[in-house]
């Protein structure tokens, strides 16, 4: 299949360099004009993309290489372009930045060839001046098919702007073209915590700031140009995903300010599969929703939250039964820490064994394998499915179901698994393996049936 789809990709030399306010500054302003924009996020990220679907009303997908072949990569952008007239996707670290210094796997830059997507390079100009035509020289040769097509300065003056676009026109004779700049703005300063930028439903001026930096690109950063840069990007090819059509169930979906973290397409997937799916609050709410027959507990930041978490007992009783009585559930990371006997103290649902603690670092980050020990919830023994951990605290039970291994080699046990439960750390992306899904599914049909 083929579907036209305008679309830039903005990337950055590192991590803090401002790509997410760039990129929050480019979204609004063109939703502004008017135009109805998608947005898309590169690498395993859960909060970059809930400021993309605050400011463009629509869900934002994971663009990851580490875990998507370039077909499953091009459906997901497509998917995320349907309805739009332009789609932004938001780079991860900087642009070369993979599995290794060695190699760019898994890289910004390999998002950019698997969907053929021209990018803009972020460079944050603050401290410098000609050495930004240095970074920008090495970015546009460190591989001969840089796919950079623009450039936007952030945290640079208004008034070196003007000298600083004349050198780059000059010096690269049109192979990159200058798209504006953003000043300092620290009054639009996206806030951050350890794992990350303070989620959007927490940061209570969000949308003055948002404002904000609308206007600003509007002053500063050529939007005419980014539109004509999308306007050149070839149409999405893929091949569909066939997934079944299986009769409903409902699963009950933790959703509130310490369970966030869930990818947009793991819930539109098991839409598609038949599922109605309930959010629920496990801070607010005295119970589990009625008839349900599944539970799915996403990360977050439980941590944040322990003390009103174990203080509403009914939810934490709900769950506990439930889960007792052979409900399915997946509890991913803070989903995990949830079930456990209690958080920094604080007691939870007790179905796990052990309690949570925080270890003061990461603790197993980054990209893994899982292969299953056994047959379980999600899959038989010996099925892998790509995943990704990124967490300071742990439990002292984190369970063996499953084997996880880096791409170093370095490999570990992990997850409780049963044919009822998974409950681990690795966050995982259905797409990377769609009969996880499935198999999570028939579970859930089942308990409806047995009920």
């Amino acid at each position: 299949m083929r579907q036209p789809l305008p679309r830039i990709l903005l990337a950055g030399t590192g991590s803090g360099c401002g790509k997410t306010t760039v990129t929050c500054a480019v979204l609004s302003a063109l939703v502004r004009r008017g135009l109805r924009v998608g947005a898309a996020k590169c690498g395993p990220d859960y909060i970059d993309p809930m400021f993309h679907s605050r400011i463009t009303g629509a869900s934002c997908a994971s663009l990851d290489p580490f875990f998507f072949d370039e077909n499953t990569m091009n459906l997901l952008l497509a998917r995320s372009g349907e309805g739009r007239e332009l789609c932004v996707i938001e780079g991860v670290m900087g642009y070369y930045d993979g599995l290794s210094p060695e190699k760019t796997a898994a890289s910004t830059y390999e998002a950019a060839c698997m969907t053929k997507t021209p990018v803009v390079l972020v460079l944050n100009a603050k401290g410098a001046s000609s050495s930004l035509l240095a970074a920008l020289h090495g970015f546009l040769t460190f591989c001969p098919d840089s796919g950079i097509a623009g450039v936007i300065l952030n945290q640079c003056s208004a008034m070196l702007y003007p000298a600083l676009r004349k050198a780059i026109l000059e010096r690269f004779d049109s192979r990159v073209q200058p798209l504006g700049f953003l000043p300092p703005m620290p009054d639009c300063s996206l806030e951050s915590r350890r794992l990350g930028l303070i989620t959007a439903q927490e940061d209570e001026k969000l949308s003055e700031k948002l404002q904000l930096l609308a206007t600003q690109a509007q002053r500063s950063v050529d939007l005419d140009g980014i539109c004509r840069l999308a306007r050149q990007a070839p149409p999405v090819s893929w091949e569909p995903v066939r997934l079944p059509r299986y009769r409903p169930v409902r699963i009950a979906v933790a959703r509130d300010r310490a369970f966030c973290f869930y990818y947009a397409d793991n819930l539109r997937l098991l839409r598609e599969l038949g599922a109605q799916l309930i959010p629920f609050s496990p801070l607010a709410d005295a119970g589990l929703p009625e008839d349900i027959d599944g539970l799915y507990l996403g990360g977050g930041y439980p941590e944040l939250y322990a003390k009103e978490l174990s203080e509403n007992g009914g939810m934490l009783r709900s769950v506990c039964s439930v889960l007792q009585g052979g409900m399915p559930c997946i509890a991913e990371c803070g989903g995990v820490m949830y079930l456990t006997g209690s958080i920094a103290g604080y007691p939870m649902a007790g179905f796990l064994p052990g309690e949570c603690f925080d270890t003061g670092k990461l603790v197993r980050f980054g990209y893994v394998t899982l292969r299953a020990r056994a047959d379980n919830l999600l899959c038989r023994a010996g099925e892998e499915i790509r995943a990704h951990e990124f967490h300071y605290w742990d439990a002292t039970h984190p369970g063996s179901g499953f084997l996880a291994g880096k791409p170093s080699g370095k490999q570990w046990d992990c997850a409780v698994s049963t044919a009822r439960l998974y409950a681990g750390f690795p966050h995982l992306h259905f797409f990377a393996n769609p009969r996880f899904a499935q198999s999570f599914y028939k579970a859930c049909l089942k308990e409806r049936e047995t009920r």
